[in-house]
């Protein structure tokens, strides 16, 4: 899989991403496109409309023209990549898609996002039946949607749109803020080991509802500890730190360290203490009350020595 995959999925539905407009959905619903996890399917299961498809599937189009669906991010962002899946549609793919987006801050309609200015993210690209089809991006623009069209008609099971988010951090002029989060443009740039789930998702809205909702590494077999970097969405000073465990029962860490990097050049090359070893209970949400004042840009979160977190957060001010 290339890198830009393990970028968070900026239009998933967890993440607030919404299908606010499809050109049609006759035969499977379009919001079905930034569900999270894998599409399923299950043979010779009928509706009224025919078998039954996680994903989009539009009519059999007997007119000119072509089929679309257009996404509201839930993190506007960077996209660094695309994977169209055709997952379980074999006779009723479509043969060629693209990708398009733009940049439409507030609460726009569909009737002014089409009236939008549109770039092109994955040229029209040949597709295949049941299969993953990843396309790079090469464009550091900040967008807030994107639109999928398929030439002429069919079924996509999923939609994904990898990229590094970027908030409008004003909303927040004089307040704190979750520095660390995800959906304020934070990002885990780095991290030890990921075997069983993500590190970014310890970043993400929400509360964890199970363990693969956090972030949790192998069993450490040899000296040392495992650690993920944050990048903050923006350098400040962290005042509170919450580290929750929950859902990790018999696989929490024994201990957790905060360390904070400085902005500018060299900053990776001196460390700032934020939080020495502490212990960690498991299932539990801790906090933990910040001393040090200077500003951080990024901070390492080391749990001693394996395990698992539900979610980081990291409550502050802008520098």
């Amino acid at each position: 899989m290339p890198d830009f995959t393990s970028l968070p999925d900026l239009a998933l539905r967890t993440f607030g991403g919404a299908v606010v407009a499809a050109s049609d959905e006759s035969f499977a619903e379009k919001e079905n496109l930034i569900r999270p996890g894998r599409p399923g399917f299950t043979p010779e299961t009928f509706g009224g409309k025919g078998q039954v498809y996680d994903g989009w599937e539009t009519r059999r189009r007997r007119s000119p023209g072509h089929d679309w669906a257009l996404v509201r991010l839930g993190l506007p962002g960077v996209v660094r990549g695309v994977v169209i899946d055709t997952a379980w549609f074999t006779g009723n793919h479509p043969p060629h898609a693209w990708v398009e987006a733009t940049e439409a801050d507030g609460h726009p309609s569909p009737s002014e996002l089409a009236a939008a200015r549109w770039t092109t993210l994955v040229p029209r690209s040949p597709l295949t039946g049941d299969a993953e089809h990843l396309f790079p991006v090469a464009d550091e623009a900040r967008y807030t949607h994107v639109r999928l069209a398929i030439d002429p008609d069919g079924g996509v099971a999923r939609l994904r749109v990898h990229g590094e988010p970027r908030a409008d951090l004003s909303v927040y002029d004089g307040l704190g803020l979750d520095l660390a989060a995800l959906a304020n443009g934070g990002l885990v740039t780095a991290c030890s080991d990921a075997f069983y789930s993500a590190p970014h998702n310890v970043i993400a809205p929400g509360l964890a509802r199970h363990q693969a909702e956090g972030w949790e590494t192998a069993r450490r077999r040899e000296p040392g500890n495992e650690w993920l970097v944050i990048r903050l969405a923006a350098p400040g000073r962290v005042r509170l730190a919450e580290i929750d465990t929950a859902n990790l029962v018999h696989n929490a860490p024994a201990e957790v360290a905060l360390t904070g990097l400085p902005p500018g050049p060299g900053g990776d090359d001196r460390e700032i203490e934020l939080l020495p070893r502490t212990p960690l209970r498991p299932d539990t949400l801790h906090r933990f009350t910040l001393r040090h004042t200077e500003p951080v840009a990024s901070v390492r979160v080391d749990i001693h020595p394996d395990g698992g977190l539900a979610r980081v957060r990291l409550f502050g001010h802008p520098a």
